[in-house]
């Protein structure tokens, strides 16, 4: 994947996530700054001021972009698509130069957008990156931080979305968000780029564990916190809208696809469904990116065609729903 050493760009892993036996170990993210309603950290939230760089081929930018378009925030944030470059570079723009926001810079890959926020910067390039083209510097390049900050401080330019986060169900929604990381998110990219056999094994046994444990929270309540959807429904849902088309075969999850479950896959036709995530589920561009030359899976740029998700299917799940 690459990364910036000393604000020089490599296209060896040098900071590898791989650890010493084999297994997979996400870094955290350096960039951690925080927009807030009235300015008080320094950026305030407004209008055309931030810009979110995504790339639809990725899971953890994917959060941003659901969370961006069911608070309502398309016309507040503008959003950027980035892709691997199959001939190094990292996160890159296609087809043409990009002038970063509030700059002259001309660029072609992220990484520039980096040594401008820092030229001396040391670290991997991600998505998603938030630039705030105001002071001209990137505020944060966590995606659990960016939704945080897109649900509570945006609030002036949300109205009539739903609170994602609500102060209730912050201690319900914290701790499912840990099940979804250890047991989702970081055990499929454990099976997916693991090094070694057990660690493999070890992170497919984690992931079909959590799965059914959701198949039976999910049996009695329409959502992961209950009747309403939440942050966490949100941060599981990348990983399920790429489960049977990407993780399955390309990641060696091939236990059980997620249309084998019932619940499971009714809730997720359910959230696909749900105001203007579709729109941002753009599965045969995930497919594009992921199995593409430049992609994480190792192939010969061909993509599969298949299967069919019948995601606007009816789901049945509003009979979970107290407020059906």
């Amino acid at each position: 994947m690459g990364q910036l050493i000393d604000g020089v760009w490599s296209d060896e892993d040098i900071l590898s996530e791989i650890q010493a036996d084999g297994s997979y170990l996400k870094k955290p993210s350096i960039f951690r700054r925080f927009i807030t309603a009235d300015g008080s950290s320094g950026f305030k939230a407004e209008p055309d001021r931030y810009h979110l760089y995504s790339s639809t081929g990725c899971p953890w930018a994917h959060r941003t972009e659901l969370f961006r378009v069911v608070k309502k925030l398309e016309d507040i944030i503008k959003k950027h698509e980035t892709a691997q470059n199959p001939d190094g570079g990292g996160w890159g723009f296609e087809g043409a130069t990009h002038k970063v926001p509030g700059t002259d810079a001309e660029v072609r890959q992220l990484h520039e957008i980096y040594t401008l926020a820092d030229p001396d910067y040391t670290g991997k390039v991600s998505v998603p990156t938030l630039w705030d083209a105001q002071e001209k510097t990137i505020i944060n390049n966590e995606s659990s931080e960016i939704i945080r900050m897109f649900n509570s401080e945006f609030a002036e330019f949300t109205a009539g979305t739903p609170n994602l986060c609500p102060p209730e169900l912050l201690g319900k929604i914290d701790e499912m968000n840990q099940l979804i990381l250890d047991g989702v998110n970081d055990a499929v990219n454990g099976c997916g780029r693991s090094k070694s056999q057990q660690a493999y094994e070890e992170s497919f046994e984690i992931l079909f564990a959590t799965f059914d444990k959701l198949e039976s929270i999910l049996a009695a309540q329409r959502y992961l916190c209950g009747d309403q959807i939440t942050e966490s429904d949100l941060r599981l849902y990348p990983s399920f809208i790429r489960f049977d088309s990407i993780y399955y075969l390309g990641y060696k999850c091939n236990k059980r696809r997620l249309e084998d479950y019932p619940n499971l896959s009714g809730y997720l036709r359910d959230l696909y469904q749900t105001a203007g995530i579709a729109a941002v589920s753009n599965v045969e561009l995930m497919k594009k990116r992921i199995y593409s030359h430049g992609g994480p899976i190792a192939t010969n740029g061909i993509v599969p065609k298949g299967p069919e998700l019948g995601l606007d299917r009816p789901h049945g799940r509003e009979k979970l729903s107290n407020a059906a």
